[in-house]
């Protein structure tokens, strides 16, 4: 399909998502089975589901999953793009709008996180670097859940099993390649000495085991160094992120960005730093590597 004769098709897209996105955050909140029955069905298959895409792992707690207040207006680096698809709990490529994790993180109230941010960054680096509109595609895999211990993850648990499978499906359906593990999480492993203590051996046995169930050796892991902690050891947990020893794992640092009220959950406008900066990350790592071939 020609590019012009796509455009109608990406306006009637992106104009259903932002209506669909504007019910969700403007609405009192439905009961839960109603709100995911609304969610899955008011989002359009993208034009782009069939194509190949560039995967992003969503992966952590509930920093990852997003609590964020939506304003109104939202901001632009939260707003859907026709090129920026989510993975539904159903398996089914969507156009990717906040909440992502709506249908995830199912015990809680979602809100905004960093995915969309860091992807509406790597877009317009692309853009910019094409001179034009981008090919690129974009798939986010929403796997994080609010409230979990780094042990909830190790393989054999629910959530890792359930994070490596949406995460080989959403290779499948469509094809592409997985860019990157985005990882958030930690602050509910301040709360105890031991888990804290353990943290570090932990997140390297959970990236090796990623690596080579997905099979990708040198699978980068960008990971999120903790802004807060539920509990008083988190400048232990902090060290332990700083001093992994597995290869191609780097550290993004939220410390400082700003919190709600709660001092636990990072605010919109942290979210929206975070996000790009996690995508400059992603693109500096990228071209390190370009570098060196």
């Amino acid at each position: 399909m020609k590019p012009a004769a796509r455009r109608p098709l990406l306006l009637l897209c992106a104009l259903a998502s932002a209506a669909a996105l504007s019910i969700l955050l403007v609405a009192p909140p439905p009961p839960l089975a109603a709100h995911l029955s609304t969610l899955l069905l008011a989002f359009p298959a993208s034009p782009y589901a069939t194509a190949p895409k560039l995967i992003f792992l969503l992966a952590g707690q509930s920093n990852m999953a997003g609590r964020g207040v939506a304003p109104l207006p939202l901001p632009p680096p939260f707003r859907p793009h026709p090129r920026v698809l989510r993975l539904a709990a159903s398996l089914r490529w969507v156009v990717a709008a906040p909440p992502l994790h709506a249908d995830i993180d199912t015990h809680k109230a979602c809100g905004l996180g960093p995915a969309m941010p860091f992807a509406h960054r790597l877009l317009l680096h692309a853009s910019a670097a094409a001179d034009s509109e981008s090919d690129l595609v974009l798939g986010l895999v929403p796997c994080a859940v609010g409230g979990t211990r780094i042990w909830m993850w190790a393989k054999g648990e629910p959530l890792y099993d359930s994070a490596v499978a949406r995460t080989r499906a959403a290779v499948a359906a469509g094809g592409g390649k997985l860019g990157a593990v985005l990882w958030f999480q930690g602050e509910s492993d301040t709360i105890e000495l031991d888990d804290a203590t353990a943290y570090g051996g932990r997140m390297e046995r959970l990236v090796n085991d990623l690596r080579a169930d997905l099979g990708i050796p040198n699978l980068l892991v960008i990971q999120v160094g903790l802004a807060s902690g539920e509990g008083n050891y988190t400048d232990i947990v902090r060290e332990a992120q700083r001093n992994i020893k597995v290869p191609n794992v780097i550290l993004v640092d939220a410390i400082g960005l700003p919190l709600r009220d709660d001092q636990l959950h990072l605010s919109t406008e942290a979210q929206l730093q975070l996000g790009d900066m996690l995508g400059q990350a992603f693109l500096k790592f990228n071209s390190s590597m370009d570098s060196r071939q």
